[in-house]
């Protein structure tokens, strides 16, 4: 009795040091594989599965078997992660495999048209009609719905990160860039030309300087008051408490300064501000 207790005490040690010198496996594993899946997805219950495993495995492993407990632990841990995964996953896997196959489709015509294939375009690629790949586009959408709700309540607000900006972000962001684009066309010649060669088109002072007939001190100096003319600029029509002023209101400068900024207002209208970017925000060329 002595010696079986004491086999099982050795048993249970040998266990616990496996579970223990292995737990980092259990991590790096996850983070492999949680790189890779929706941010709707919990790393916590991954990690709980993965761990479960590890244990499971150090007592089902056998040295003299010639396998390594990380090798073998490694298999049984992946395989707990994906059982993980199959049970949060509310699509069934002919839902997910047209729901990758749509996507590719998609990729494959964005790329080849150069813009966002439409609906029809897809359906005709796929050799289906409109209404199934609304459908997929349906069922895929469903599935993403039921996984939110499967969280227990404040939940999701710590699985689901808000890296995006929202819709009133992203329109300001716009109308900003808009107002930036104004500001720099209303500049004083000297001034635009400045901003326009260094910061637009990446030209050295030097060539600047050179160019103007200046130093490129006086180039440096130029782009100071230019930089700092575009912020009030664009403050006077955003947050016209944030505007610095000319340190002199009534005189010449003030005067030049709030000519400047009706010139900005007056350069362009929201519509043609939002047009300078895309719809998500990226800068679209000037038109001849």
């Amino acid at each position: 009795m002595y010696v079986t207790d004491q086999s099982k005490s050795a048993a249970s040690a040998r266990i616990e040091q496996l579970v223990r010198d292995n737990l980092p496996l259990v991590g790096y594993l996850v983070r492999e594989l949680f790189g890779r899946l929706p941010s709707y997805l919990s790393k916590d219950d991954l990690t709980s599965a993965g761990l479960a495993a590890l244990a499971y495995a150090a007592k089902a492993f056998d040295a003299e078997r010639g396998v390594s407990f990380s090798t073998f632990a490694s298999t049984r841990i992946r395989g707990a992660l994906l059982d993980e995964l199959r049970g949060q996953d509310w699509a069934s896997r002919s839902v997910r495999a047209r729901a990758r196959q749509l996507d590719r489709v998609q990729g494959e015509l964005a790329v080849v048209l150069g813009r966002s294939p439409t609906q029809g375009e897809i359906a005709e690629s796929m050799g289906v009609s409109k209404s199934e790949v609304g459908a997929v586009a349906d069922d895929v959408q469903r599935a993403m719905v039921l996984s939110l709700q499967g969280f227990a309540d404040g939940q999701v607000e710590h699985t689901l990160p808000d890296r995006a900006p929202g819709p009133e972000d992203l329109l300001l962001h716009r109308e900003q860039l808009g107002y930036l684009r104004d500001a720099v066309a209303s500049l004083p010649e000297r001034l635009r030309v400045v901003v326009t060669r260094y910061f637009l088109d990446d030209e050295p002072m030097a060539a600047i300087a050179a160019d103007m007939g200046v130093t490129e001190s006086r180039i440096s100096q130029l782009r100071a008051d230019a930089l700092a003319l575009l912020k009030d600029g664009m403050n006077a029509q955003l947050d016209p408490a944030q505007v610095t002023g000319s340190g002199n209101p009534g005189g010449c400068v003030d005067r030049r300064r709030e000519a400047y900024y009706a010139a900005v207002a007056a350069q362009g209208t929201l519509r043609s501000r939002l047009a300078a970017t895309s719809p998500l925000g990226l800068s679209v060329p000037l038109t001849a």
